[in-house]
């Protein structure tokens, strides 16, 4: 285990809006910088922005040089805690989805180094223990963990069952996707005996849409009413840094930009898999038969072999990992996002609204969005659908750049993440009053 401790102190303060200084300890699954993946975007932003008026204590799994070349965490932490990131292999992940009650994600980051690590805090003071993600829920979400005075905040950043659920129905369709829809069949039943339990422990739960809050008040104790469940959950939606991800005015002098479809995401993710096979199978080829010239850019880290294969399909680029994504989304007319699977807020959606992109997306690709189809972005699910609102935007500019500065201004106000973190201190002081 290694500890990093920020000497900087101050005094507990009300501030001029009612909210109080507090003590936070946050569980992270992997230390949040550089901010590159959803958990880790999610998790450094609600950081930056809760670290000037709170003392937060971070604890997490790490390697000792993330931790050191985490200079701007460090920096927001009054003390960040690691351990090593437990190993697991395929053999035991398989032994255990056939021979465990918990599911996956339960099991995936278990590691006696971070319950001891967790345990020795037991003796100190925090207002607010928050989780972020089902994956630590197992560290303070049971009956033994306790710590005076605390209360359990539990930032949900899927409805995982949700996620199986429909990773299942999307690969029963198929039969050479049966052995996947078998799995998450699995995963799906055990998750909802565990998602229940870590919810039911939990003293407040943040959904990231209303589809997940939903699905999670079904999800508790159906002895209590439907209105005492609701008051449990939180919807805060993920966020976009719009200083960051801002429109370029420039004119873009890439071969092919007026006819090249991006979509940004991690590549070893499952529903993220499923898009992009579904999007080159039944899609691409629609809108090459009438734009023969319209090519597909994936960007993205730790690409799956049935990504890297894709690159054998004319009018497919594979990116892999890059530092900077946003070149590669402002150098393309449309952004696609045909997402059939999953669950929560899609950061990839607002970082392409707040970039002023065209998007043309599945109903479940922007599901927690408060968008208006048509005016911020075009909705298709159907893969003719999808391929006739893409070959429209192809053939028009102007209608491009109007879909772009709509989303853009959804972006601004709706979805900065100075204006989504407030709502977590509003969580914060409702569960202080009740203490």
């Amino acid at each position: 285990m290694r500890r990093f401790t920020n000497r900087r102190g101050a005094e507990s303060a009300e501030f001029t809006d009612g909210t109080f200084e507090m003590r936070l300890l946050i569980l992270t699954p992997q230390l949040p910088y550089p901010p590159q993946q959803g958990t880790t975007i999610r998790n450094f932003n609600i950081i930056k922005h809760l670290a000037p008026r709170h003392e937060i204590t971070l604890v997490s799994f790490g390697r000792p040089d993330e931790l050191e070349n985490a200079a701007p965490l460090r920096a927001l932490c009054r003390r960040i805690e690691i351990a090593p990131y437990p190993e697991r292999s395929l053999a035991q992940r398989a032994w255990t989805t056939l021979t465990s009650p918990h599911p996956d994600m339960a099991l995936r980051l278990k590691s006696d180094q971070m319950h001891a690590l967790v345990d020795s805090l037991r003796g100190e003071s925090f207002d607010i223990i928050q989780v972020e993600g089902i994956e630590m829920a197992r560290y303070v979400l049971d009956s033994k963990f306790k710590i005076q005075n605390s209360k359990l905040v539990f930032d949900e950043h899927n409805a995982e069952y949700v996620l199986q659920r429909t990773a299942f129905e999307s690969d029963a369709r198929r039969v050479t996707r049966w052995h996947a829809a078998l799995y998450s069949l699995i995963q799906w039943k055990k998750l909802e005996r565990y998602e229940r339990a870590c919810c039911q422990r939990a003293n407040h739960i943040v959904a990231c849409s209303d589809a997940d809050a939903n699905a999670i008040i079904m999800l508790l104790n159906h002895k209590s009413k439907i209105e005492n469940r609701k008051s449990k959950i939180t919807v805060i939606p993920n966020g976009v840094d719009t200083e960051f991800f801002v429109p370029s005015d420039q004119v873009c002098a890439k071969p092919l930009a007026d006819l090249t479809l991006v979509f940004g995401g991690k590549m070893d993710f499952r529903p993220n898999i499923d898009a992009m096979t579904w999007f080159a199978a039944e899609i691409l080829p629609r809108i090459r038969a009438e734009i023969p010239h319209a090519r597909l850019v994936i960007v993205g880290q730790k690409p799956a072999p049935r990504i890297l294969a894709l690159k054998q399909q004319p009018g497919i680029e594979v990116t892999g990992w890059v530092a900077d994504t946003r070149p590669y989304i402002a150098d393309a007319a449309v952004y696609v996002v045909p997402l059939r699977m999953g669950s929560g807020t899609r950061l990839k959606v607002l970082e392409a609204m707040a970039l002023g992109k065209a998007i043309v997306s599945t109903a479940r690709g922007v599901e927690g969005i408060a968008l208006t189809p048509g005016r911020d972005a075009m909705l298709a699910d159907t893969p003719a659908e999808f391929a006739r609102a893409v070959v429209t935007l192809l053939r028009d500019s102007d209608r491009r750049r109007e879909l772009g500065r709509h989303a853009r201004a959804l972006a601004e106000e709706k979805y900065d993440w100075r204006k989504i973190v407030p709502r977590f201190e509003q969580v914060y002081g409702k569960q202080r009053c009740a203490l």
